[in-house]
């Protein structure tokens, strides 16, 4: 109990902390060695050098300072919305006093996910909370735009995680990663629909994750790391959509099997982005910028997969296009489009996996918009 003991709070103790390996196991022909059963390869399996939690990087440090942002955002969204509406204005949109506890625990995790990257980052380099601006009005919108920043969030993270150096930091953060996806599942169950309508969770890029949160964040200490990912010009779908405003038949429920659908294939959006150049995000002192030429394509990011569909209604900064089809692996599996996915405009449609994604930073016109589908 004592080394297991050792292990836990050598992770929480600071930027600085390491973790011991477990004692070797004997070498003596009698009993075989713990190394006897670990295969060739891997990273980080030998007993040393022992893990450092920091970033070793500027990507690391970057990517970092990022999801700390994003934490914050979440803890400070969480304990609005309970501030903001009473507990009748919960108890009317189906949300007991279990259910907003559950909320208030949520927004426990923020804290306890913010002062982990700020261990890794060190507290003398790490951000604090900003203050933040939210487009809801409602108790239904709250949990609606609570899906869609946790969502954010997770799929932010995601999409960087694997190409940390600091491969001890990535360990922690995908337990943290982890518990913020059970986050956004039960936003959707709260908000009545199918808890989880997918096989796999999307990835995407800093410079997206950044781009959909920052317009939010209103202003910030001067003393906080400035983000160095791209400001994206914001997209807009302007008929998505909306299961805030469906109440009968999503009530906040652990699941519901809708027969109607939110979507389906062949549903035509409707679509606005603006033009670079806007100033965006704390203190208004980003500005939105792109490299790509003009637009010709819809980019849905979704489940392994990045899609393409023709812009069609093409005119300045609006368009239409479609929702695609598809399945994950073919007839009879998943929807390739389901769940909230991300929609952006793009000049190209480049082959790019989910390990790979962002090569497609130089080809985004506008976005992402999160796209709720299903």
């Amino acid at each position: 109990m004592k080394s297991h003991l050792h292990l836990a709070c050598a992770a929480l103790l600071g930027p600085l902390a390491v973790v011991q390996g477990a004692p070797q196991a004997s070498t003596s022909s009698a009993s075989p060695t713990t190394t006897s059963f670990v295969p060739s390869g891997g990273l980080g399996t030998a007993p040393t050098p022992v893990p450092v939690y920091n970033p070793m990087s500027d990507f690391d440090f970057a990517s970092l300072t990022l999801t700390l942002y994003q934490e914050y955002i979440e803890l400070d969204l969480f304990n609005h919305g309970l501030a903001m509406f009473s507990a009748q204005d919960f108890e009317d949109a189906g949300i007991s006093a279990e259910d907003q506890y559950l909320i208030q625990f949520m927004g426990e995790q923020e804290t306890g996910h913010a002062q982990l990257v700020t261990n890794i980052l060190s507290p003398q380099n790490a951000s604090t909370m900003c203050n933040y601006s939210y487009p809801f009005q409602t108790v239904r919108d709250f949990v609606d735009f609570s899906l869609k920043i946790t969502r954010v969030g997770e799929s932010g993270t995601f999409g960087f995680l694997e190409h940390l150096d600091s491969r001890a930091s990535a360990a922690l953060l995908l337990e943290s990663i982890s518990t913020e996806s059970r986050q956004e599942m039960v936003f959707r169950q709260l908000e009545g629909l199918f808890p989880m309508p997918f096989w796999f969770t999307p990835a995407i890029t800093q410079s997206m994750q950044w781009s959909w949160i920052a317009p939010y964040i209103t202003s910030c200490p001067e003393s906080n790391q400035r983000i160095q990912w791209q400001n994206f010009p914001a997209l807009n779908v302007t008929n998505p959509p909306n299961a805030s405003v469906l109440t009968n038949e999503t009530m906040p429920a652990i699941t519901h099997n809708r027969s109607t659908p939110l979507s389906q294939p062949g549903y035509q959006l409707n679509l606005t982005w603006d033009s670079p150049g806007k100033q965006v995000g704390p203190n208004n002192s980003y500005t939105t910028s792109t490299s790509a030429g003009a637009a010709k394509y819809a980019a849905w990011i979704s489940q392994l997969n990045t899609t393409y569909t023709a812009l069609d209604n093409l005119n300045g900064n609006s368009a239409t296009t479609e929702q695609p089809g598809g399945n994950v692996f073919g007839n009879n599996t998943a929807p390739t489009v389901n769940g909230t996915i991300f929609v952006l405009i793009v000049d190209d449609n480049p082959y790019v996996t989910p390990f790979n994604l962002s090569l497609l930073n130089e080809h985004v016109v506008a976005g992402p918009a999160l796209y709720v589908a299903g």
